[in-house]
């Protein structure tokens, strides 16, 4: 098979069923012949996410608040913001497996699992929305995901840390803080459906940001790099000095921070 070109057409179809056939089938053909990327080979810089022609892209500050958790509208922006998320996180896996085509093999099978874990989250939570009466692309998105994708294009060691080891592990801090403002309706069949979905969530995305936290210490390592340079780079892009109320220490070890930087993410306490 044409490596390259199938994991192209998975990161720029916009249907899941799609993606998944052909993330399967990287995955597959990934896990049972050595990958050698032609020396010609440059991938492409996407200038549109794979969802421009189904969802209405609009700039963050314009998405309304999450909130009426009480109706079934409600409930389904809620549950639709995550979905968006989780597409967007098949996109990157998928796109670090293209785009950083020079490294290890195990780097490659690593994000291919994490695209097809997202891909069944993905499907988990549009299952959810169509019983509350609404599917994917129903809701406004922005493409935050995809503009940080594209800012990290020629850097696999900063793509490590901003989109698996920040963004990812944001989710692991937020989740359970939803989980939380569901609690006191579970007795919501769906609301319950919800709840046990994103602990499914929580419990695989501390694997994947796992997997980024490896292959950011790998380059570390290879370009004999201090791992504080994670902070640096948060900096670039903006992305320190922000109030963080709830950082889930123990989430977040598992994942391979150390309390060093647990703390200096905003926790009063890690041991």
């Amino acid at each position: 098979m044409n490596f390259q070109k199938t994991l192209h057409d998975a990161i720029i179809s916009d249907d899941i069923k799609i993606k998944e056939d052909l993330a399967d089938q990287c995955f597959s053909y990934c896990t049972k012949n050595i990958i050698e990327t032609p020396s010609d080979f440059s991938p492409i810089v996407f200038s549109k996410p794979s969802y421009y022609n189904i969802c209405n892209i609009v700039d963050p500050k314009e998405l309304p608040k999450r909130n009426h958790l009480d109706t079934n509208e409600g409930l389904a922006r809620l549950v639709h913001a995550i979905t968006h998320i989780e597409y967007s996180a098949i996109d990157l896996a998928l796109d670090a497996v293209y785009r950083f085509h020079d490294m290890p093999q195990e780097f490659k099978i690593d994000w291919l699992e994490v695209a097809i874990d997202e891909i069944l989250h993905f499907k988990m939570l549009n299952s959810v929305l169509e019983d509350l009466g609404y599917k994917y692309s129903d809701f406004d998105v922005h493409q935050g995901y995809f503009d940080i994708s594209r800012q990290t294009d020629n850097s696999a060691l900063e793509r490590m840390a901003v989109v698996p080891r920040y963004y990812e592990a944001a989710g692991l801090d937020v989740n359970p803080q939803i989980i939380k403002k569901l609690d006191n309706k579970r007795k919501n069949p769906i609301v319950q459906r919800i709840i046990d979905a994103l602990y499914v969530i929580l419990d695989e995305e501390v694997t994947h940001v796992s997997k980024g936290d490896k292959w950011f210490k790998y380059l570390c390592m290879q370009n004999n790099i201090d791992e504080q340079v994670y902070f640096d780079i948060l900096n670039r892009y903006e992305l320190t000095g922000k109030h963080r109320p709830h950082i889930n220490v123990e989430a977040r070890k598992l994942a391979g921070f150390s309390c060093n930087e647990i703390k200096q993410l905003g926790a009063k306490e890690c041991s």
